[in-house]
């Protein structure tokens, strides 16, 4: 069957399809660079912005694959939606397409919020525009970790037919038991990139912190935010923002720090970042971990307080800390770490966390090995690494790879839907002795 790719970026969903013996005969993106490697990579030119293409233009096909911006959905952005004026109209084009070139089946990908942003409103008018238009629509949450890939990724599947899904079934999970990064790793690449002295020195705090507390005492399951260590400042029935500022002035802001000479200008500095909420409420999720980190605090005040101004000289999100290891080893050196704006994130070293696009602080550091992931072991992760090109400047290279979508999933994916195409037109031994891209089927196929 032929096949287009929009928003290609790196192009997975080409790479997915090829596979399984399909052929792309138009793909759009963007960014200059990426559709230069795009070309190096599949001989194929992609056009430029989606917008400026005539539609006549063109070719029919059978398969439409868009991994359309997240930014306007995702909760890492403002979460415009549709009203985004950057890229939220971009889906009005694909659907342009769509309805004139009327292709037979549909594999869209985006973020999870999709789902829920707009109270869920978002999702139903996408979905009713693809069913206006003709197409049957089915939709499901799937993460490569969970098909034999070790990573944490989580992204919502669309697919459509302009003919039945009865006989389409999305692809079955398998066991995540044997995950192992290790998997994907080179063993001390050249290339990689190694920890700063500040990174280093703010790990050895974390380390302290963690070890400090006896085998027996766990350590909290939520995430640690050392700025309420000491803080007494108002949260529960109202804001500091809400507050009287002379009344604010009789409390205690990050690290317990007194609030009684500061100025009305430094004022809402003097409290953490998260805090400066200005709004009269925070949110219960807020309120909760405030209160849960006062209290842990309260309870072991005698091992922290002497801990504390070892943390004091780095920036807010690495003064907060995640321990996902529960009743595992307390040492952060040998796990996988994640420099992330609600914190420092530690995890075991089954799977690698989600790939960021906005940020190459954020990339998976190997702790054990002192150094982050490598581009190459980051396109492991997306089932890209049979790419021949990526972009030379590793901050590109890990942008495009944070964007992209995860090549093999889509294979997986595509394999069932196809499959229900020869099955609705075969009888049960017949369609036996076909693979889901319609050839004949040689041998048992693997995920993975």
């Amino acid at each position: 069957m032929k096949f287009i790719d929009l928003f290609a970026g790196l192009g997975g969903f080409h790479l997915a399809l090829k596979r399984l013996g399909h052929e792309c005969v138009f793909a759009c993106e963007l960014d200059p660079e990426l559709r230069t490697l795009y070309g190096k990579n599949f001989s194929l030119q992609p056009e430029g912005d989606i917008r400026d293409i005539e539609i006549s233009n063109i070719p029919n096909h059978d398969v439409l694959c868009a991994g359309f911006p997240c930014q306007p959905f995702s909760k890492a952005g403002e979460q415009q939606g549709f009203d985004c004026p950057k890229s939220g109209d971009l889906f009005d084009f694909v659907l342009k397409i769509i309805r004139y070139r009327k292709p037979q089946y549909l594999i869209l990908e985006n973020v999870p919020n999709i789902m829920r942003h707009n109270n869920g409103n978002t999702w139903l008018e996408l979905e009713s525009s693809l069913e206006r238009v003709g197409y049957n629509i089915d939709h499901e949450y799937l993460s490569p970790h969970n098909f034999g890939i070790p990573q944490i990724r989580e992204r919502v599947f669309i697919v459509g037919s302009r003919s039945s899904l009865t006989g389409f079934s999305w692809p079955q999970e398998r066991s995540t038991q044997k995950l192992s990064i290790n998997s994907i790793l080179d063993q001390n690449p050249t290339e990689a990139r190694v920890l700063t002295p500040q990174v280093i020195q703010c790990l050895r705090a974390w380390q302290e912190f963690i070890r400090r507390f006896p085998k027996k005492e766990e350590l909290p399951s939520f995430p640690i935010w050392s700025m309420e260590f000491g803080a007494t400042y108002p949260f529960e029935n109202a804001t500091p923002y809400a507050q009287d500022e002379n009344e604010l002035r009789k409390y205690r802001g990050s690290f317990g720090r007194s609030l009684k000479n500061v100025t009305k200008d430094k004022l809402m500095d003097a409290l953490p970042p998260y805090a400066r909420y200005k709004e009269g409420h925070f949110p219960d999720w807020k309120v909760q971990f405030i209160r849960q980190n006062r209290d842990f605090y309260k309870r072991h005040q005698g091992l922290i307080k002497t801990w504390l101004p070892k943390i004091l000289e780095f920036p807010p999100s690495l003064q907060k800390f995640e321990w996902n290891c529960k009743g595992e080893e307390r040492d952060l050196w040998k796990y996988v770490i994640q420099f992330r704006a609600s914190g420092v994130r530690v995890k075991r070293p089954t799977t690698a966390p989600s790939l960021i696009a906005m940020t190459t602080t954020q990339v998976p550091i190997i702790a054990w090995q002192r150094r982050y992931m490598t581009p190459k072991e980051c396109a492991r992760l997306q089932s890209l690494d049979r790419l021949k090109h990526l972009p030379e400047a590793s901050t590109k290279a890990f942008k495009a790879l944070g964007n992209a979508v995860n090549s093999r999933l889509v294979e997986i994916i595509a394999m069932a839907l196809f499959a229900s195409r020869q099955h609705k037109h075969m009888n049960p031994t017949q369609s036996k002795k076909f693979n889901s891209n319609g050839h004949a089927r040689p041998r048992q196929m693997k995920l993975i």
